[in-house]
């Protein structure tokens, strides 16, 4: 007896495009095991019957142990290696004790009804899982192709775009790929924002002929950014800004809180940099709270914005990986204390001081947490012309101050 779970994709047609093989597995089952749709397209299958709902790694615990005994088919979508179940399965089981049968894909079907080629498309998911953080992921993306559910549909995909003014593109949406309902056309994302679609559909962006180039790259000017009036100039300096990013050592999925925010600045460049993970703006100043949603949706950067003064607020967002403080409201060593007690293993705390006193703070507060530190200053001239000539005019200098735990490579690479 084959004793492998045999995983088996079927598309919204069911069993009428199987192949012999895969119907027969199906047919001499002693369970059937998948989605409640999936076994409804089933119904003269003698298999015992198991409903996928919660507690999958259970359940798959349970397959192994019964696989040995009884012939186990998986039902799944399409191809199950694509955002499917498949992947889960081999790797809790061992790719030895499973055989994987796919079918086309809702990302080929889809592609394939539109006409155009999918191997340069970018591919993202908010199938189950949050749209948070789409915006930066895609923002530039000549082709993307998204799978949608009930709750995340294609109506709200197009206004969390337009949220963001990414009017840029244009939409295919392609329903029930397959079956006797199948449908599929091109949306303005103002037209898809007020449309119905069914749960079963793929959607395909396509940024328009002529549309103007995304921004690039990182270190924004300094006046791209809305800024607080009429103290323009009170944001963290581009270049001041980069050496502060790179301290930072930003993973793409990393959890970043950037505290006195300001104008978001900081917060707007790290969630570009990790598109992956999620970035918290604390900033107590209610006028700032306007000019950080600005400068959220001009650059694409899908931050959570929060008015409050640190260490207040930050009970209810997850330990960071890095900690940006931009300012503190004189309240630096107890927030300095918290951060310490909440970053992750390996994370990094980097303030920027405008004066020695704080300078001073800050090394203590880190010392105290038992924290490692390093301290740069910065000081950065910047050309102005003069007549026909040129001369520097400088900056503040600023103290960009560092902490590390004394067990992370960081630290080691500094005693060495």
């Amino acid at each position: 007896m084959d004793n492998r779970i045999h995983i088996i994709g079927i598309g919204d047609d069911g069993p009428r495009e199987l192949n012999g093989r895969t119907a027969q597995l199906i047919e001499q089952a002693d369970m059937l095991v998948g989605g409640e749709r999936h076994l409804a397209m089933f119904p003269e299958a003698a298999a015992e019957r198991v409903a996928l709902q919660g507690g999958l790694a259970r359940t798959v615990e349970e397959l192994v142990r019964l696989r040995e005994t009884r012939r186990i088919v998986v039902l799944a979508s399409g191809d199950p290696l694509f955002y499917g179940i498949a992947g889960f399965i081999a790797k809790k089981a061992g790719s030895p004790a499973v055989a994987i049968h796919p079918h086309l894909s809702s990302l080929q079907l889809a592609f394939a009804r539109l006409g155009d080629s999918w191997h340069d498309a970018v591919l993202e998911s908010v199938h189950g899982r949050p749209m948070r953080g789409l915006a930066q992921r895609i923002d530039g993306k000549a082709k993307i192709a998204i799978l949608t559910d009930e709750e995340n549909s294609p109506s709200a995909l197009a206004r969390y775009l337009l949220e963001f003014g990414m009017d840029e593109y244009e939409a295919f949406v392609a329903e029930n790929l397959g079956g006797e309902r199948e449908r599929f056309g091109h949306w303005t994302l103002g037209d898809m924002a007020e449309a119905e679609f069914s749960p079963l559909n793929v959607v395909i962006l396509r940024r328009k002929p002529g549309a103007p180039a995304a921004l690039g790259g990182f270190g924004f000017e300094d006046e791209t950014f809305a800024q607080r009036k009429p103290d323009k100039g009170l944001i963290t300096k581009k270049e001041v800004r980069v050496l502060s990013l790179s301290e930072l050592k930003l993973k793409p999925d990393s959890v970043v809180w950037d505290i006195g925010a300001g104008s978001g600045s900081v917060a707007v460049e790290c969630a570009r940099l990790a598109p992956f993970g999620q970035v918290f703006a604390l900033e107590k100043n209610t006028a700032d709270m306007d000019n950080i949603e600005q400068n959220r949706r001009k650059f694409r950067a899908d931050i959570t914005a929060i008015h409050a003064k640190a260490p207040d607020g930050l009970d209810r967002i997850p330990d960071p990986d890095a900690v940006f403080i931009g300012g503190s409201g004189g309240e630096l060593r107890e927030l300095i204390r918290v951060c310490c007690s909440r970053l992750r293993e390996d994370g990094r705390i980097v303030v920027n001081a405008a004066t020695i006193e704080t300078l001073a703070d800050t090394q203590q507060a880190l010392r105290e947490q038992g924290f490692d530190t390093r301290v740069a200053l910065v000081q950065i001239g910047r050309s102005k012309p003069i007549l026909d000539m040129t001369r520097f005019e400088g900056l503040n200098p600023i103290y960009v101050i560092t902490g590390f735990r004394p067990s992370s490579p960081e630290s080691e690479q500094e005693r060495e």
